[in-house]
């Protein structure tokens, strides 16, 4: 299950399950309420039976000033719940007839205990109810990213025929006339829109798993290698000691191959690019244009400049977060930009 179902999921799940345990805990509630009322008027007309035949098992018996109480009405206090009936014959007196709270309190957590039961019961099917509401408001997204997967990787699977075709004619053509500047643009060209469609593929494709061992340093320069001969006047440098590393080959090369493809890319001329690692942390630097909005660049479809569509740094990130890898990102405008890899869970 991808990262946007469980989220869809999970997100379905508390808010059905948090309306549903609401309700029914005001609902229990006034259950609650009611049955200690009828507690209380089932234990009041018990007193009133033992005020008449003075047989008492579970009452205690006293006798109170007629002129501070009032009589035939339920009292309750921290010590007991009493109530006041009339003595015949007796205009001072009324009689007491209590029930200690120990034994009031004993009868409420009875009745609590019931109804926690019932409650917890309930709560239980709520659960029950819940994934199965979840499972079943995020199956029309899971069949739409499914179709949207089916349709990227046909439209994928289509491209290699013109995009061979391109190669293959733009390769017969500089054998006839030589270098040429429209034929290198056209070979960069095709050279970018393979790139999104490797970019496309490990965006759909969860490779977490197919991890194998490699050296940093050694893995880092054959991608500078195959970036360095698209921009002559980018100066590539590499600081890393010898790393090894243990995580996805394709899709760290994924990450590394856009971050060093957007540090060239928008770069000065004569600029650099600095490849530096320090504590398990990989920084990619370089001294273009910076990024207005740091905060942004992680965002998919979002860019500051004309070119590209804008899911290039999204894909990063996606993949950065599938290889336990924390990217970072520090920008000043004409100053230059620079990645922070933390590799400290792969390395």
């Amino acid at each position: 299950m991808k990262k946007v179902e469980i989220e869809s999921l999970v997100k379905s799940f508390i808010l059905f399950f948090i309306s549903q345990l609401i309700l029914v805990g005001a609902l229990f509630y006034i259950d609650y309420k009611r049955e200690v009322q009828t507690l209380d008027a089932t234990i009041f007309s018990k007193m009133r039976i033992c005020s008449f035949d003075l047989i008492c098992q579970e009452f205690e018996i006293d006798f109170a000033s007629l002129d501070k109480v009032e009589l035939y009405k339920l009292y309750k206090d921290k010590n007991s719940l009493s109530s006041y009936f009339s003595i015949p014959g007796s205009t001072e007196n009324a009689l007491k007839v209590y029930l200690p709270k120990e034994k009031y309190e004993s009868d409420v957590q009875i009745l609590r205990s019931a109804l926690l039961t019932k409650f917890m019961v309930v709560v239980f099917v709520i659960i029950i109810l819940s994934l199965l509401f979840s499972f079943y408001t995020i199956s029309p997204l899971r069949n739409a990213l499914r179709l949207t997967e089916e349709f990227i990787k046909d439209i994928l699977h289509d491209f290699n025929t013109p995009l061979s075709t391109l190669r293959l004619n733009a390769t017969m053509l500089k054998r006839e006339v030589g270098e040429n500047s429209k034929i290198k643009r056209i070979e960069n060209s095709v050279q970018n829109i393979l790139n999104l469609q490797s970019n496309l593929r490990a965006y759909l494709i969860n490779h977490e798993s197919q991890k194998e061992k490699f050296l940093l340093k050694e893995f880092l320069e054959e991608r500078v290698a195959l970036l360095d001969k698209n921009y002559p006047k980018i100066k590539f440098s590499i600081e890393v000691p010898e790393v090894e590393l243990e995580t996805n080959r394709d899709s760290f090369a994924r990450i590394i191959d856009n971050i060093l493809s957007n540090a060239a890319k928008y770069n000065r001329v004569d600029g650099s690019v600095e490849l530096h690692y320090e504590n398990k942390i990989l920084e990619i630097r370089d001294s273009g244009k910076g990024i207005k909005h740091p905060k942004k660049v992680f965002d998919r479809f979002y860019k500051e400049q004309e070119r590209g569509i804008g899911i290039g740094l999204h894909i990063v990130k996606k993949l950065c977060d599938e290889l336990s890898i924390d990217i970072s990102l520090r920008s000043k405008l004409q100053e230059g930009s620079s990645f922070f890899l933390n590799l400290s869970k792969i390395s």
